[in-house]
């Protein structure tokens, strides 16, 4: 019997498998694990939604999702941008995309007591196309341009996630008895430009997503991350409601309050991380799925779409602040994938 993560006064493990079956409803028989059926799916979020399945103890489904991905991935090790209907509707590669199906590959092993090697061979060709991405700035190019190279922007969200995904590929390989010293070594010059070298990125610190992805993706721990949070909460946090996507906007998104909930919670401060999973609580609907964000200005629900990659956010910072899977530790505790045998 799974164990459903429980947040007491927030969230019962009867609401959290609500949202779990809410996300399943969406899955199409293929595997194919779109934002809601019908819509547009990308690798990241579905990735991060097949998390959730996993979490909820429907592993198959979860690992239908993974399956969908990696028999769809390219040559180049990536995947596209998007899909509409199992069709390709955005034909980019971007780096984070390909990156994160290593999360969710140790996630699913971590939380099933298996060996990850279902999904290797998709996860090694992913993160040695990562690897090809760094720039002499440590930084990842967000995507590849037409003729094949890496674009030399780096962003910095999404260079975060993938020095959570490279420990992760890392993590797996040791699992299945591999070695690959050239990911410890994008992931070690990758940590220190997260890290150390803002200018290697571009500026989008208007986004929240900037803020608290260093702390998120494992680049600050202790009082660096601490600090970081500090120094924007004013500027992004609405009492009661959440976190805001852009500073300058009046909206708040669920899945980026329940990230930042994962933040304080891997930064220590679990107390601060539940009372930000319980502020975006106003956006959950009745059928156990959650809107995507609220312009609290207008008193509207925007964009009217229920995603689920919002309802997925919320089902991870539950289990990290509860600690019912062994996959919790991915988000909150920064020392586990250092601590993994390379």
């Amino acid at each position: 019997m799974t164990l459903l993560p429980e947040v007491p006064g927030v969230l019962s493990g009867d609401q959290v498998a609500a949202t779990v079956a809410a996300i399943a409803a969406e899955q199409a028989p293929d595997g194919m694990l779109p934002w809601w059926r019908g819509g547009q799916l990308d690798a990241w979020d579905a990735v991060e939604a097949a998390m959730a399945l996993t979490v909820g103890g429907r592993v198959e489904e979860a690992a239908a999702a993974l399956d969908w991905l990696g028999a769809r991935q390219l040559p180049s090790g990536g995947f596209p941008s998007q899909w509409r209907d199992g069709a390709v509707t955005a034909p980019g590669v971007e780096a984070n995309h390909a990156g994160y199906l290593a999360v969710g590959a140790l996630h699913h092993a971590l939380v099933t007591g298996t060996s990850g090697t279902r999904w290797w061979t998709p996860v090694s060709r992913a993160l040695d196309l990562v690897c090809g991405m760094q720039l002499p700035t440590g930084g990842i190019g967000w995507a590849l341009r037409p003729d094949g190279t890496p674009d030399d922007t780096a962003l910095l969200t999404g260079s975060s996630s993938l020095l959570q995904a490279l420990r992760c590929g890392l993590a797996l390989a040791a699992r299945v008895g591999e070695h690959r010293p050239h990911w410890t070594a994008t992931a070690a010059r990758l940590q220190d430009a997260v890290a150390d070298r803002p200018a290697a990125f571009a500026d989008r610190a208007r986004f929240s997503m900037d803020w608290y992805y260093p702390v998120l993706g494992g680049a600050l721990t202790g009082p660096a991350a601490l600090a970081r949070l500090a120094a924007s909460w004013d500027a992004f946090v609405v009492p009661g409601l959440g976190v805001r996507c852009v500073a300058d906007r009046p909206w708040v998104t669920g899945a980026e309050t329940c990230e930042l909930a994962m933040a304080l919670a891997a930064a220590g401060q679990p107390d601060a991380a539940t009372e930000q999973l319980a502020a975006m609580q106003h956006l959950r609907h009745d059928d156990g799925g959650y809107w995507t964000g609220y312009v609290f200005a207008d008193d509207a629900v925007w964009p009217v779409e229920r995603t689920t990659w919002t309802a997925a956010a919320v089902v991870l910072a539950a289990d990290a602040l509860a600690g019912a899977t062994p996959g919790a530790a991915l988000f909150t505790d920064p020392a586990f994938l250092a601590a993994e045998p390379r």
